[in-house]
Order: C-alpha cells, then structure tokens, then sequence
C-alpha cells in the first residue's frame, strides 16, 4: 500500500505553533510547484474562519512582499528539485522577516533546505502515485494547520482520504491508458488545445496549459475556469475545436457540467477526464471528495501527457530555452 508519513506534518505544524501564533498562511511556489501547492491553499482557505491563506508565484512574493507576512505568518515554499532560485530567495524573503518557513522538496539538502525552520523530502519517480507526494504533503500541512489552530470536523474525513488517495492514483492511471491513447491519436494533429477545470482542480487545468502543452510539447494552449467560461472564453467554441476538460466530483461538477454541455452543443472536439469516472467519492468519501479532485487529475494527466508527447514524437523533456541559456 502506497502511503505518505502524515506524522511529519502534524509535528511540523504543532512545532510551529509552539513559537509562533499564526493569522496567516503563504503558500509560495513558482510553476507546476506553485499549482501543486493550489489544493492546499483552497481547501485551508475555503475551511478557515480565522486565517487569511494565499498563494503567490515567488518573485511577486519578493518583489511585492504583502506587508501581512512576519512571524505569525505559516510560509510553505515547494520546488521539485530545490534549486528553482525565486523560491530559494522566497525562503530568505519569509526568514528576513521573521516568518517560520517549512520547505517541500523531491531533493534533500538542495537550496531550497538552507536556513528554514522544516524540510518536507517527497518521491516522484516510484510510479504515478509518486507523482502527487508533492501535493499531498501539502494538503495535509494544511489539514493539520486547520486542526490545530482552530479545529475542523473535517480532519478525521482528510485524514482518511490521504491514506487511501495514492492508491486510488495509480490505480486510476494505469485505468486511464486506453482512453490517453485514443486522446493522444486523437489531439496530435492540433497545434493548440484549451483546457478547463474549476474548484480545488484549477490550477491543475492552469498548469496542464502552461507546462504539459506550452513547455513540454510547444502547444498553444490556454486555461479557462469553468465557472468563467461563460463569460468571456466560450465565444471561441466552434466545431472541432480542441479542448481538453477535468471534470469534478464533488461540488463544483455543475460548473463543469455546464460547460461540457455547452461545448457539445456547438461541436467541439473535447477531451474529458472526470473523477468520478475513476470513483473519487466512494474512495476518500462523498464529505472530502472535492478537496481530492486533482489528485486524481493530475495522475491521470500525466498518462494523456506521455501518450500524446509519444504521438507527436516530441519527448516531454525537449526544452527551447529551459536549462539552456541565460534568462
């Protein structure tokens, strides 16, 4: 059974919380980090009665520091391999001025470990549940931070469901392998793709955007909010036009709904990845299921992203400029 050490969390905050009376929470990250740190964010800042929880990419962090953040502010930075430098400088930002920082990071003793309070080391390579270690640690910082500074009735309910989550995850990736091959065959040939998503999942349709087809694969590409799709964005809905929709289970499925509807309606091309199609609810339970959402849309991504990086015969790792010059 794939688990992640929930111990740890719980540790971390209540350490906190010993030095430190805590009105805040930044979480802070740049790209796919900074999207995997969104779950957490929306589930502590939608629960929360007291806390102001926000999200920055880091160097507005630096460069546009809130004037809120200082030692009653919880800072959580994230980057996969540690070295990311805006965030390395949003650990000093937070520390010059007082703030407890707790990094989340795939690579023990990179920069980003270097004079913060707490240090978070998660997988990534085992296998597709590996893959959102990132995300769940994350979450469940903020699960322990809402239990512990002003109590939740659903912390029994999280806590459940991040036991059973990564299992859920792998199980709904390897599921996903035919439906991300006829995906693939059937999207390569496009030369961009919009994506969709609401509620806890985002930024996950933010970062697929962004990262699986901009970076990765040079496809044009643009995120909408579904809940913002009829206002504005829908106006480019027409036959065959390419979009790809992570659809909810859990509460903001209406939103999704619409949009899918609408989308049919006029003939579009769209690819759907819904949760409840891989039975999100009946797993971590109908109460939570919301928050979980991109746990199983970001696995199942990542198999639609490696079928149609092989179709199009254009490897994930290829890079125009990442890693290769001076930016």
């Amino acid at each position: 059974m794939y688990e992640i050490d929930l111990n740890q969390p719980k540790q971390i905050v209540a350490d906190v919380l010993s030095n430190h009376g805590i009105d805040s929470v930044a979480f802070v990250g740049c790209g796919a980090s900074m999207s995997e740190l969104y779950p957490a964010k929306y589930f502590l800042a939608n629960n929360t009665k007291t806390l102001n929880v926000q999200l920055f990419t880091a160097n507005e962090f630096n460069y546009d520091t809130p004037a809120w953040v200082g030692p009653s502010t919880f800072v959580i930075t994230c980057s996969l391999g540690g070295s990311t430098p805006e965030t390395v400088a949003a650990n000093k930002t937070a520390k010059a001025l007082g703030a407890p920082v707790t990094a989340i990071t795939h690579v023990a003793g990179s920069a980003l470990t270097e004079g913060v309070d707490h240090v978070i080391v998660h997988g990534f390579e085992a296998n597709y549940a590996a893959k959102v270690e990132k995300m769940g640690y994350a979450v469940a910082l903020a699960v322990e931070i809402l239990r512990q500074v002003e109590g939740t009735d659903l912390y029994e309910p999280m806590i459940d469901g991040l036991g059973k989550i990564y299992e859920l995850c792998e199980s709904a990736a390897r599921q996903s392998a035919k439906v991300a091959y006829e995906f693939a065959q059937s999207f390569k040939d496009d030369t961009g793709i919009y994506v969709l998503g609401s509620g806890a999942s985002a930024k996950v349709a933010y970062s697929t955007s962004m990262f699986l087809f901009s970076e990765m694969q040079w496809l044009d590409s643009g995120s909408y909010h579904t809940g913002e799709y009829f206002h504005g964005p829908f106006e480019l809905t027409e036959k065959d036009k390419p979009y790809l929709l992570f659809m909810a289970d859990g509460a903001t499925r209406a939103m999704d709904a619409r949009a899918l509807t609408f989308m049919q309606r006029f003939g579009a091309k769209v690819a759907l990845i819904d949760a409840k199609d891989y039975g999100l609810s009946g797993v971590v339970g109908s109460k939570v299921a919301t928050y979980f959402n991109p746990f199983v849309h970001t696995a199942v991504m990542r198999v639609f992203a490696e079928q149609i990086a092989e179709a199009r015969q254009h490897p994930l790792t290829v890079r125009r400029y990442m890693w290769k010059l001076e930016y």
